[in-house]
């Protein structure tokens, strides 16, 4: 999700829900407590040099049971991030500690916004030998080896 997504939505929203892919929330007394851009500039395995930038919030579930955020204060923090910070219309990244601290893409699903997990991939699949698709192999092709059959002792 862009910037520009959310704010279209907060404008509507009547409350700002968190939800994970396994169906669990964040607890509706969390705290957005950083609104930003973070900047990655790196090398991949197959030496191309890549840029990303997204907008990042980070959430944070605090000891704070009577706080709720309200979307328009978001939609104010979102803002002000943008005028300040000169963001740009970015995707999304939420960072939200459950266990471990987390990195999520964001959806919404017309009720709640929803943290997908997020997935490490290679990059330079062609550089490092890396299959696109999945060998397929008849069973007949593989060698028979030590073939256990019924009564033979094997099992």
């Amino acid at each position: 999700m862009k910037l520009s997504e959310i704010k279209e939505i907060l404008t509507s929203a009547e409350s700002v829900n968190f939800k994970l892919e396994n169906g669990g929330f964040v607890p509706e007394h969390f705290h957005i407590t950083e609104v930003g851009i973070i900047t990655k500039d790196f090398i991949d395995c197959g030496g191309t040099v890549r840029h990303e930038k997204v907008a990042n919030f980070q959430l944070w579930d605090a000891n704070d049971f009577e706080h709720r955020l309200k979307a328009g204060k978001l939609l104010n923090i979102i803002k002000l991030s943008e005028k300040v910070l000169g963001m740009e219309d970015a995707e999304i990244e939420v960072e939200y500690q459950n266990g471990t601290i987390g990195k999520y893409d964001l959806d919404f699903n017309g009720n709640h916004f929803i943290l997908k997990n997020k997935t490490t991939a290679c990059l330079a699949n062609d550089a490092c030998g890396i299959p696109s698709e999945k060998l397929k192999k008849s069973l007949s092709e593989l060698p028979v080896n030590n073939v256990c059959t019924p009564g033979g002792g094997c099992c």
